[in-house]
């Protein structure tokens, strides 16, 4: 069987080549402003601007083994990863189904009637009658004013949007974890602190309670002491209950049941890495984030565009071939032939009641407001980075300044034990000295934790590594076409998980 609709498939496809102008606004990347410099980068010496990228694989600079190997199960094992790629790849096929909609649509139609005529009606053949017939019919609707561009350049530029979205949130869990890392190491430090503490009260109840049996010390020495000993015993518990959740928080990234996951206390001993913080115009380019909202903004600029072609008559083509007999046998040899070309149709749009006008100033307030959130995140990521920057300055001189109370505390804790030994003071000046000292040890470590949770931060804020060329290209965001998705059965379908 011929299907003749050569000629109109050609003269359709003319149309469609004469009319390259799809109707809505040609896209352009809006308008921020960007500062030249950083304002609180001065004064921070462990970072300079300059052309230099963070490595992709940034937590490496902490040198830290364990991190690295749990940092490479956050890349391969999260959950909530494996959620954002099929997410990508569901946009993706969108973009595929956008661009379905550019090709005829063609059906097989096999039928069979079987009836008899109507009494005292003149017919050539009486009785019951069989008739079976087959056609194949085709339809096409040309992209003359570009409404159907304009969608898949939405679909397009939203699958686009995705795949930033999936490197966002890679950036924001591997960011997630190396904070819950060091804060746990910071844990392990403080507990470390207080056992060590805890070891070195023991022993001077012991010297107080032997004062005491000497008859040098009084039994309020005793109870004083005993009191101080247990207080810093339950701080030292006590931190196990954030420990413990911070571990649980790490399972769940590296896609774990807390069950299944435990990490090794150790100390905190991981130093400040120099960070190279690039010039603030390449921020636009580094940052996940400002890609997934500069890729809406691109995605509601194209909607007004569809919106817009709305308006403009919709051309309907279509054309069918056939043949039917009385005998099933007989269909394709034998069979009476008939064709049509049409029917073909041009809907021109008079009147809706003003849905189409509210269509189009609903996806041009969407535009605007995709472009005010565009801004936004430049803004916040500013801000973020500033802060971090602000943050790292800081601690740096308060780390400088707390190591000489850290000193002059404990200078002060041997004074007074010297003072209490020889009998001029009591054991509650030991004791407030001992406190003050362990505080302030307590403060170093935190600050410590502070910093290394900062520069994460200000890496995360920096984009980790990631740059805007990593995008999919027009042509990678419609994802790969097989031939076999243009046959009438689906095949080589894949499994659910």
């Amino acid at each position: 069987m011929k299907l003749r609709i050569k000629s109109t498939l050609t003269y359709s496809l003319l149309i469609s080549h004469l009319t390259g102008c799809a109707v809505g606004p040609d896209y352009k990347i809006p308008t921020a402003t960007i500062p030249d410099t950083y304002k609180e980068l001065n004064g921070w010496k462990q970072a300079e601007p300059k052309e230099e990228f963070l490595a992709d694989k940034w937590w490496e600079i902490f040198k830290d083994a364990k991190l690295n190997t749990l940092e490479e199960q956050v890349n391969t094992a999260n959950q909530s990863i494996a959620q954002a790629e099929s997410q990508y790849k569901m946009s993706q096929s969108m973009v595929q189904s956008a661009t379905a909609a550019y090709f005829p649509t063609a059906n097989g139609t096999i039928s069979t009637n079987r009836f008899k005529a109507a009494s005292g009606q003149s017919v050539a053949v009486s009785g019951v009658r069989n008739l079976f017939g087959g056609v194949i019919s085709a339809a096409w609707a040309p992209d003359i004013f570009g409404g159907l561009r304009r969608q898949t350049e939405s679909s397009t530029a939203t699958a686009q949007s995705k795949a930033a979205t999936l490197h966002a949130l890679r950036l924001t869990s591997q960011a997630s974890l190396a904070q819950n890392y060091f804060q746990i190491r910071t844990l392990d430090t403080q507990i470390k602190l207080l056992n060590d503490t805890v070891a070195t009260y023991d022993k001077s109840l012991t010297i107080i309670k032997n004062r005491y049996e000497a008859g040098i010390a009084a039994k309020s020495d005793i109870v004083e002491a005993q009191t101080q000993l247990e207080s810093t015993r339950a701080q030292a518990i006590n931190l196990g209950i954030q420990r413990a959740q911070l571990e649980h928080a790490i399972a769940v990234l590296i896609g774990k049941t807390p069950a299944e996951f435990s990490i090794t206390p150790e100390t905190l001993s991981t130093p400040i890495p120099s960070i190279p913080v690039s010039i603030p115009s390449k921020l636009l380019e580094r940052r996940p984030d400002i890609a997934i909202a500069e890729r809406t903004v691109a995605a509601a600029n194209a909607q007004i565009g569809v919106a817009k072609a709305a308006y403009f008559p919709n051309l309907n083509l279509a054309a069918s071939d056939g043949q039917q007999s009385t005998l099933l046998a007989n269909v394709i040899t034998q069979g009476a032939r008939y064709w049509a070309l049409g029917p073909a149709s041009l809907a021109i749009p008079l009147f809706d009641g003003g849905a189409r006008s509210a269509v189009l100033q609903s996806a041009i307030d969407s535009y605007d407001a995709s472009v005010a959130g565009y801004r936004q995140a430049i803004l916040t990521s500013f801000q973020q980075i500033e802060d971090n920057l602000a943050a790292l300055r800081i601690l740096d001189e308060e780390v400088q300044v707390q190591k000489r109370a850290v000193d002059a505390a404990h200078q002060a804790v041997q004074l007074t034990t010297n003072q209490y030994e020889a009998g001029t003071v009591s054991y509650l000046n030991v004791m407030v000295n001992q406190v003050t000292a362990l505080n302030n040890d307590i403060t170093a470590v935190n600050l410590q934790g502070q910093r290394l949770s900062a520069t994460v931060l200000l890496i995360k804020a920096l984009g980790g590594g990631w740059d805007k060329s990593e995008l999919p290209t027009k042509e990678q965001a419609g994802g790969t076409i097989k031939w076999s998705q243009f046959l009438p059965v689906p095949l080589n379908v894949p499994s659910q998980k």
